[in-house]
């Protein structure tokens, strides 16, 4: 099955884009797979997965904070955030942030004490 990223839905959220590259409503069965860009100067929201996500930087930089460590995402690396972990995403720099996550899919996000949801972008 071919999808196109011309015909790919795009989610906003205040300095973030998140483009659906494949999930269950373009039809894949096992992995959501999304683009996303996060604008200079954005704080990420922590928040946890109920799955593990891949993120694999394309573009720029960003600081990752996972379970209170912080690791940069430069251009080329990857970094694997286990299901469970709070993680927030931010761009501190001065170029848009770029890179795919890879999320299965039925895994769902968690912000505080709510309850779980899936991500319009992965569903």
């Amino acid at each position: 099955m071919l999808l196109l990223r011309s015909e790919a839905p795009t989610f906003s959220l205040p300095g973030i884009r998140f483009t659906t590259l494949s999930s269950p409503t373009r039809g894949s069965r096992e992995n959501a797979v999304w683009e996303v860009t996060v604008e200079p100067g954005v704080a990420g929201s922590p928040h946890r997965l109920t799955r593990e996500e891949t993120f694999v930087a394309l573009e720029g930089c960003a600081f990752a904070e996972v379970d209170g460590q912080h690791h940069e995402l430069a251009a080329g690396s990857a970094l694997v955030v286990a299901a469970g972990q709070t993680l927030a995403l931010s761009n501190t720099g001065t170029l848009p942030f770029r890179a795919l996550a890879v999320f299965p899919v039925g895994g769902q996000a968690v912000i505080e004490d709510r309850p779980a949801f899936t991500p319009p972008w992965a569903a």
